[in-house]
């Protein structure tokens, strides 16, 4: 025969249950927790989550928009190389890079990665919780030491502040790369990397 805990569990599995798609699957414990109380269920935010591990339930996160682009600021820019020609004959000829941001266990994290034109292979990669120039530089660093350091390979990127910093632009500088960079908001420029990211 179940326990008085385990009645009280079930009952309240199916409310949480009910708020749960009620809300098409987006509360999670907090929220839940809320409207239980807003019902006149008393129980607390804890054992709320507890009970959804155990139901299997996790709240869907809706994605939230970020701005990964700072453009408006005074530093140099280069001029565009590819020019919307996202082709290349050999590996590590042109290369792209951009930043986005995704969802983790550990909540938004942004993602700086680098593309071969050549085979739109992700060569570097990178993610931090700030999106800094440290993002764009690791990401491209592990790109120069997966490729062996090509020399005279073509960079490029949109004009955030994080790829025209000092820090980025003397990378490129001292690995004899050549940098590239699109016209300010217009997507199409860097149309490979929107494409890879929208998959």
């Amino acid at each position: 025969m179940p326990s008085r805990r385990a009645k009280a569990n079930q009952g309240l599995d199916k409310q949480i249950g009910r708020i749960f798609d009620l809300h098409r699957q987006r509360y999670g414990a907090p929220r839940i927790t809320e409207v239980l109380h807003d019902e006149g269920i008393v129980c607390s935010e804890n054992r709320v989550a507890r009970r959804m591990r155990v139901l299997g339930l996790k709240a869907v996160q809706a994605k939230k928009f970020r701005v990964t682009t700072d453009s408006n600021h005074s530093m140099p820019v280069a001029p565009d190389l590819i020019e919307q020609d996202f082709s290349a004959a050999a590996p590590n000829q042109q290369w792209t890079s951009d930043i986005t941001y995704i969802w983790t266990d550990e909540g938004w994290m942004y993602l700086a990665v680098v593309m071969d034109l050549y085979s739109r292979a992700i060569v570097g990669w990178s993610m931090h919780r700030r999106m800094t120039q440290q993002l764009v530089c690791d990401a491209l660093v592990m790109a120069l030491f997966r490729r062996h350091f090509p020399r005279g390979a073509i960079i490029h990127s949109d004009r955030g502040s994080q790829y025209c910093s000092k820090r980025y632009q003397r990378l490129i500088k001292n690995n004899a790369l050549r940098c590239s960079m699109g016209r300010k908001a217009t997507c199409y420029d860097n149309a490979a990397m929107e494409s890879f990211f929208t998959r």
